[in-house]
Formats: structure tokens, C-alpha cells, sequence
């Protein structure tokens, strides 16, 4: 990307992973806030906590008061270290407050028979691959993570709203640009961004997955992106997850 010419005709994905990998590695051969211009997000997606649907702990506040009661007895179980998902876990840890233990897994598969067989008292992940545990109802979502309540999960409260102030985990997508490209390809991309995540298929597909179709500004986009990046940093920081 940063050696393509900047006219429009190549484009690059920028994610929410873009903004933990600037935060964890010390030295990335770019700076994804410096050296692209961002054009607009494409969607946007949060994690979902939940339990084992058998387990006494029916909500995120009751596994939090069992937290606070039992320090480092309860375990959340995430995918690997430094993850989204993880870093999500390590943020409620923190947010909240309590202190429970956080064991990572290869794979989002090894995490739910984890929950299932109590292993671990709480898991968090994105929806899509939780989503035919979810249906068989064998696992109990408690909380999501935006600061509304997901379209797909209208009656499960988020982080926040089960008691944890301020909190929020968003991940997202976007398009971006080699930096330099004009501001009128830039806007004419934009444009067609907001064309086609407005299109129902395009919505409906996302949908399937857990995603909600979300196009922004190039401004907006590029201010996620900046903000995620310190966000993480600070998370990472207090977690004493070592950068690489």
C-alpha cells in the first residue's frame, strides 16, 4: 500500500485489529493514522459475553458479585493474547474493577467447550462464531459490548448498562487510501461506501454475521482509529501484556 500510486484504484482494509497491532508492536513498518487516508467504515460489530446456560451465574452483574466474593476464583475464557476478545475481557477486569482469572484458547471452538463443561464461568466473543451455540441455546449471552444494545440482541443489556460505567468494546472495518490520494477520490469512494452498505442484501448479509452495515466519514473514520489505538495502548499497558 504505501508504495501504490494514490489514485483510487487501490484500497486497503483497516480494522479494529489495525489499531491493537499499532498498540502492541513497538515498531510497525507504518503508522496506520500518519501514513493512509482513511475513507469511510464499512461495518461495525460488538462482542457478546455469555455464560453456560445451566450455570447459576444468569447475568453479568451476578458473575461479577461472585467475582468480588471469590476474587481470582472465576475464570473468563478468551481466544489468544492481545486478541480483541481478549483485550475486551482484560478491559471489563479493569473496568470493573474485579479480579478474575483470563484464560486464552487457540480457537473460539475450545473456548465454548471450555464454557460448557465449566471450565471456564464466562466467555466472550463475536457473535458469528458463537452463533450456532446461541441458537441451541447451550450458552446464555449476558452482556454485548457497544454502547447501545445490539440490533441482534435488543434484549440483552450492554457492558455498561449490567453496571459497568463507560465501558465499550467496538470492533469495526473500513476502506483506506494510499496517503495523498485527492479529496475528491476520496469523497466519490465515500460516496459509493454509503451506496452500498445502504443496499438491504448488502445490510441483510452483514446481518447474518452479526455485523451492523455502518458507512462514516473519512474524518470520523480516521478519529476511531487514533482513539482505538490509545485506548488499547492503555489497556495493554495495565494488563502487563508485553509489546513485540
Amino acid at each position: 500500500m504505501l508504495s501504490q500510486a494514490p489514485d483510487g484504484y487501490t484500497l486497503g482494509l483497516v480494522t479494529n485489529g489495525t489499531s491493537i497491532s499499532a498498540a502492541i508492536y513497538k515498531a510497525l513498518p507504518f503508522d496506520p493514522v500518519k501514513d493512509f487516508a482513511t475513507i469511510s467504515t464499512i461495518g461495525a460489530f460488538d462482542l457478546i459475553f455469555a455464560s453456560n446456560v445451566d450455570s447459576q451465574l444468569k447475568t453479568l452483574p451476578a458473575f461479577l458479585k461472585a467475582a468480588r466474593e471469590q476474587p481470582g476464583t472465576l475464570n473468563v475464557g478468551t481466544i489468544n493474547v492481545g486478541g480483541t476478545q481478549n483485550l475486551a475481557a482484560e478491559l471489563l477486569k479493569a473496568s470493573a474493577g474485579v479480579n478474575f482469572q483470563i484464560i486464552p484458547y487457540r480457537g473460539t471452538p475450545d473456548v465454548i467447550v471450555a464454557l460448557l463443561r465449566n471450565d471456564v464461568q464466562l466467555m466472550v466473543d463475536f457473535y458469528a462464531p458463537m452463533k450456532p451455540t446461541l441458537e441451541d441455546k447451550k450458552i446464555r449471552p449476558v452482556a454485548t459490548t457497544g454502547t447501545q444494545r445490539s440490533p441482534f440482541f435488543t434484549d440483552v443489556p450492554t457492558v455498561a448498562e449490567a453496571g459497568v460505567s463507560g465501558y465499550e468494546v467496538t470492533s469495526w472495518n473500513g476502506l483506506f487510501a494510499p496517503v495523498g490520494t485527492p479529496a475528491e477520490i476520496i469523497g466519490l469512494l465515500n460516496k459509493a461506501v454509503h451506496e452500498i452498505v445502504a443496499q438491504p442484501d448488502v445490510k441483510q448479509r452483514y446481518a447474518d454475521l452479526g455485523i451492523e452495515a455502518q458507512a462514516s466519514t473519512p474524518e470520523e473514520l480516521k478519529a476511531r482509529l487514533a482513539g482505538d489505538i490509545a485506548k488499547w495502548a492503555a489497556v495493554i499497558e495495565r494488563a502487563g501484556i508485553p509489546k513485540q
